[in-house]
């Protein structure tokens, strides 16, 4: 097995491809931050930063084919299991964790925290076994109460479970004609709700089905066919194409046709350009260091915003305040990121590497 996990380490990183999953979950950071505030989203500037996670969906099923298909059969399922929880979840455990210290000592919060101690036991237990239970109605009822990013990486482990037991078996053709009947799945659930924000909540939790069948799907297909564009952009003109699709406007009308249009052409593409540019050396580092900090940078950032929540409900500020406020949140929401990562992620996850694979 230490074998096997060095030729894996031993794989190339896709390094703008990296670089494009941090652009993506800042562009999930600053929506939440604004619908926060702004309900109404055809107000909010980066509207469709919630497609970022459909975008994280193709780009995670491009990786994962690239990463384990070549080599899934020499591993057993424990083995393969492991080494997807050694990678994912010591972040989950650090969101929920950051959530339940967010919900209790809130200091913006205007209620007292109306769980028994057996229920938020049992809420704290479910969410670092990655079990969705949403009760909360103060948490709108989240699949994940203390860390509603969370909800993906449910699906996600639940693409991981499905690609180890069948999906890697499959021929191309299958994978393909897959996406393409989830491609019909995510039209009819978009025209159906009107939007495709769905997935995070008990209401709306097979929206999240749709979403990742598709784009998980899809990103295999893309490392099956080698549908991998050479081409010579460079980092920040491919985050700006990426960004296109996340400040592109909240229309109700057509919602039901452009949002999925984005994710069924515009994302594989970005995940075939992304793939096939080579990176350039002035930019090398900024995409390394933003492909490092999206995980972290996603899968914490919620217990901050629950604060936020809190305080423009208590405080009421005016948007000249929120003009410095919600920066400097988001600055301090990376320090965080970063700190998870150095100081926790990756000690953690090399320890365990070296002690379980």
């Amino acid at each position: 097995m230490s074998t096997d996990t060095n030729q894996l380490k031993s794989k190339t990183h896709f390094i703008l491809l990296d670089g494009l999953r941090g652009v993506a979950a800042l562009a999930v950071v600053i929506f939440h931050f604004m619908e926060m505030f702004i309900p109404d989203f055809t107000k909010i500037f980066i509207a469709h930063g919630f497609l970022a996670v459909d975008f994280f969906f193709c780009l995670s099923g491009f990786v994962v084919a690239y990463a384990y298909d070549d080599r899934i059969q020499s591993y057993s399922l424990k083995q393969f299991f492991t080494l997807r929880l050694i990678r994912l979840h010591p972040l989950v455990v650090l969101g929920t964790i950051f959530g339940l210290l967010a919900l209790l000592f809130d200091p913006f919060a205007t209620n007292p925290q109306s769980n028994s101690f057996l229920q938020l036991a049992l809420i704290s237990l479910l969410s670092l076994l990655l079990i969705p239970y949403p009760v909360m109605p103060e948490r709108a009822f989240n699949l994940f109460g203390l860390n509603a990013p969370a909800w993906t990486l449910f699906w996600e482990y639940v693409a991981n479970v499905l690609y180890a037991l069948f999906l890697h078996k499959l021929k191309k053709q299958w994978l393909l004609a897959g996406a393409v009947v989830m491609a019909g799945v995510l039209f009819g659930v978009t025209k159906t709700a009107g939007n495709i924000t769905g997935g995070w909540s008990g209401e709306n939790f097979w929206h999240g089905a749709a979403r990742i069948g598709f784009s998980f799907l899809m990103g295999m297909s893309i490392f099956r066919y080698q549908w991998i564009i050479k081409n010579q952009l460079n980092f920040p003109i491919l985050a700006f194409m990426l960004l296109l699709a996340f400040v592109f406007p909240f229309r109700p009308d057509w919602n039901w046709l452009s949002e999925p249009l984005i994710i069924i052409g515009f994302f594989p593409l970005m995940v075939s350009l992304g793939a096939g540019a080579v990176p350039n050396n002035q930019f090398k580092q900024i995409s390394i260091f933003s492909g490092n900090i999206s995980y972290p940078l996603y899968i914490t950032h919620y217990f901050m915003l629950w604060a936020f929540g809190n305080y423009y409900a208590a405080a009421k500020p005016d948007h000249a305040t929120l003009a410095w406020v919600i920066p400097t949140a988001i600055l301090v929401q990376l320090a965080v990121a970063y700190l998870a990562m150095k100081y926790y992620d990756q000690p953690i996850r090399k320890y365990l590497n070296k002690k379980l694979t």
